[in-house]
């Protein structure tokens, strides 16, 4: 292999910031270079790869074919090259360090207490916590660039313990004018008829309630929005348009306070487990113990 024909990192994390941030501006005050600089390391990729990446069509830039590729690829190296950068922190720093993934709606609502009560009984330990989806955090358990996990969906991998944490269950919840406020039992025929904001096809909850629906035979259902955050979905059900699934631990306090009404179905429950995974290699950690038994009640 001709390595010196290997783009530097540099390059493809402007090509990335310039996809994901939506230009060259917008790259240049992020990554803190001029909008100059950035065209330069835009047009070094493509000498280097003897290939357009990025056109200009109807006054915005967009990737190419080849610069599909090149962007997919670009993207994994920059969070390898990070995981690396965690790993040989994790080695700096010993054994008091944990490096802690969470799926989003754990990270909203049940991380922020747990690093609180951690962080008073156990000072001298440092949590690195990141939020992601079970997909992606699951190759990162296998691959020992993460520690401990806390999980919506148990991973299925030989390398990975899965321990059970907490109860939770998928709950179909309106806003307080919905027309369906007050309903004893949803007949499951009536699913179908609703109008649907739900998390994001990615999310845990997303696949444990169509595999869920998919069991008793509802394949599809209305969906008007899709959203990345069980927050702003709460907000939106308050105005008393829409139903969701979302879990219990997280809409569980606007259920009592009478901000959401919890909209019961007949004979359907989704009931499931939050868990705890780590890679077997890293089962005496030190701040991994520590934190399973806060987890435990410990």
């Amino acid at each position: 292999m001709e390595y010196k024909k290997l783009s530097d990192l540099k390059s493809l994390a402007t090509l990335r910031a310039v996809v994901e941030l939506g230009g060259v501006n917008e790259a240049a005050k992020s990554l803190h270079i001029g909008q100059p600089a950035v065209t330069k390391r835009l047009r070094a990729l493509e000498a280097n790869y003897d290939m357009v990446l990025m056109e200009r069509i109807a006054g915005r830039l967009r990737l190419t074919a080849a610069g599909e590729k090149v962007y997919v690829i670009a993207s994994q190296i920059l969070e390898r090259h990070s995981n690396l950068l965690d790993d040989l922190e994790q080695l700096k720093h010993g054994s008091q360090r944990l490096r802690l993934e969470v799926t989003s709606t754990i990270g909203e609502h049940l991380l922020p207490e747990l690093l609180l009560q951690f962080a008073e009984r156990y000072p001298h330990y440092k949590i690195d916590s990141r939020m992601g989806y079970s997909r992606r955090i699951q190759t990162g358990l296998a691959t020992g660039f993460v520690d401990l996990a806390l999980l919506e969906n148990a991973p299925d991998h030989p390398d990975i313990l899965v321990q059970k944490w907490l109860d939770d269950e998928l709950v179909m919840v309106c806003g307080r004018n919905h027309p369906l406020v007050s309903t004893d039992l949803l007949p499951i025929d009536e699913l179908r008829q609703q109008t649907y904001i739900l998390r994001e096809k990615q999310s845990s909850s997303r696949e444990s309630l169509m595999l869920a629906l998919r069991g008793i035979g509802v394949t599809e259902i209305p969906v008007a929005l899709e959203i990345g955050s069980t927050e702003t979905i709460v907000e939106i059900l308050n105005r008393g348009k829409y139903v969701s699934f979302l879990p219990r631990f997280a809409v569980n306090a606007d259920i009592t306070q009478g901000k959401l009404f919890h909209v019961k179905i007949q004979g359907f429950r989704i009931l499931r487990t939050l868990w705890i995974a780590r890679n077997r290699s890293h089962l005496d950690h030190p701040v991994a113990e520590a934190f399973i038994g806060l987890l435990r009640g410990g």
